[in-house]
């Protein structure tokens, strides 16, 4: 017995150590400020919740996009998007959504649904668009969520895979995680750990040879950001807990919603299943679900030209649709 709790007592010592020092590592690696780090293909937008890191390609009088990207990733992951329907006439904007990306971190560290839509707000207002909200996984659910506290600010809805927690119950943290040098420890071993990042990316795709070299160098270009660990642990309360006050997760909010909407989904996503998509689209007025074949979470890498004419699809009906209520 005592040799085995001797051995018990090493693997929780070897645990801790490990953890630890991926935490340091993590510290050292996250040393450069963000005007060394800040790409030259995209600006800083001055709002009114700070400065917003933007891509912004096509013709500034051509009809505007607003790309919000998912977890862990940033405006860098939609750049073959916009370059596309930039192509096709369009202003095609990426937002990098805080705490991700090269855009200003909360102080406060307040990344729920609420205060991330009005990240939205500040830079529509900015920047003086009416754009139509192309909103991805977890970037979904605060694009949703901006819609909903003022459609009129919008010009359509287009869902991709939408992380939105419809009809769920209100949740709190585990308790271990409530301690941040918990959730700091837990990401500088997933999300901000270089190691884990192409096995990360894998487990969300159906078409796994899409995590390719150039995509793992996109999502890591933002990891040398001073205090990208702490502040994704700020964030990981947003990503594991339903929020009581958010119009988004509310089913009568989608039914009430005036607002030419398309929700585009992988037909083989196991992360935000199919059955959500239809779910999201049977309550929203006149709303259209696309569908696209042998592809999971992430579209716009897995198949990019099926996702690319679906998204033309999408945007076409959004620009011919009656005003649905």
């Amino acid at each position: 017995m005592r040799k085995l709790l001797l051995f018990l007592l090493g693997l929780v010592l070897g645990a801790l150590l490990l953890v630890g020092g991926l935490r340091i590592a993590a510290a050292l690696r996250e040393a450069q400020p963000l005007a060394a780090v800040l790409p030259a293909e995209g600006q800083l937008i001055e709002t009114e919740a700070g400065s917003l890191f933007v891509q912004d390609l096509g013709p500034r009088d051509g009809p505007v996009l607003l790309f919000l990207h998912g977890t862990a990733a940033w405006s860098g992951l939609w750049r073959p998007t916009l370059e596309a329907m930039a192509g096709q006439g369009y202003r095609a904007i990426a937002l990098d959504m805080p705490p991700f990306g090269f855009s200003q971190r909360d102080p406060a560290g307040r990344y729920d649904r609420a205060h991330q839509a009005q990240v939205v707000h500040a830079l529509i207002r900015a920047l003086q668009i009416r754009p139509v909200l192309v909103a991805h996984s977890f970037g979904a659910g605060p694009g949703v969520e901006a819609v909903m506290q003022t459609p009129g600010a919008f010009a359509g809805l287009v869902v991709v895979d939408g992380a939105l927690a419809i009809g769920a119950q209100p949740s709190q943290l585990p308790l271990p995680l409530r301690s941040d040098w918990m959730r700091q420890a837990g990401i500088a071993v997933t999300a901000t750990n270089p190691m884990m990042t192409r096995r990360l990316l894998a487990s969300f795709l159906h078409v796994k040879s899409a995590a390719t070299d150039e995509v793992v160098d996109i999502l890591q270009r933002p990891m040398t950001r001073q205090g990208s660990t702490a502040a994704f642990a700020d964030w990981l309360p947003s990503l594991l807990t339903v929020p009581s006050d958010a119009l988004s997760i509310r089913p009568d909010s989608y039914r009430d919603l005036c607002l030419p909407t398309v929700f585009l989904w992988g037909q083989e996503d196991t992360v935000t299943p199919l059955e959500q998509g239809r779910q999201a689209a049977g309550l929203v007025p006149g709303a259209a679900l696309l569908v696209m074949p042998n592809t999971g979470h992430i579209p716009q890498i897995e198949t990019p030209a099926p996702f690319l004419d679906a998204l033309q699809q999408g945007l076409r009906r959004i620009k011919a649709a009656d005003p649905p209520c």
